[in-house]
């Protein structure tokens, strides 16, 4: 008897999932095509993704070769494609070659370039403050403490890998300027930083050496 009943339910269950086949039978192939199809486009681009990689790799030694060469022109062109078309992974780094490249031929225009990666916001933070860094080293001659303040002061912060060479370059700067305060204020950052570089804390000790006496609020 129990035998009969267990065929019944076989039965069942066999009407039922044809029933259930019967209905939803388009949706299950048409989510397997989607997922075959999604995995396949993943991987394509995966693919593109690391083929364009390695052009650009490619591309970047061929570049530093040219500029290993002395071929400045040459070099500052190449870094210049690869910026515009290179992966994603090279792009900031040819920037900083085509800027470095075009300031052994004019500094003003390096300058530029520096400020223009410095300010845009899909380049990293480190990315960008090394780019205040060098053009703030180009220029420290030919611009005001003014200008250099409001290009670097962003990379002074205590979480900033580059503080300490743009709190130097603002003393030195505001040194030229004549402004005590502010070059003692820059020189003074220097010195209370436990992670200051010992030959870096000893210039900055030489100079406050040199400045006259604080004035006495």
């Amino acid at each position: 008897m129990s035998e009969i009943f267990n065929e019944i339910d076989e039965d069942l269950r066999r009407d039922q999932l044809k029933k259930l086949w019967e209905r939803y039978s388009i949706v299950v192939v048409a989510g397997a095509i989607l997922i075959v199809a999604a995995v396949g486009g993943w991987r394509g681009y995966m693919y593109l993704e690391a083929k364009k990689a390695a052009e650009a790799g490619s591309a970047f030694e061929a570049a530093v070769t040219l500029s290993e060469q002395g071929k400045s022109a040459e070099a500052e062109a190449a870094f210049a494609r690869i910026a515009a078309d290179g992966s994603k992974g090279y792009r900031g780094l040819a920037r900083l070659r085509a800027a470095a490249e075009a300031a052994t031929r004019d500094p003003q225009a390096a300058g530029k370039l520096y400020d223009a990666i410095a300010a845009d916001p899909a380049v990293s933070g480190s990315e960008q403050d090394l780019a205040r860094i060098r053009a703030g080293g180009l220029l420290m001659e030919t611009e005001p403490y003014a200008a250099m303040r409001q290009r670097l002061e962003p990379a002074t912060g205590e979480d900033r890998t580059y503080r300490h060479t743009a709190r130097e370059l603002l003393a030195l700067s505001a040194w030229r300027a004549n402004d005590t305060a502010a070059s003692r204020q820059w020189l003074d950052m220097i010195g209370n930083d436990a992670r200051t570089p010992a030959s870096m804390r000893s210039r900055a000790e030489a100079m406050q050496a040199l400045l006259p006496p604080a004035a006495k609020s």
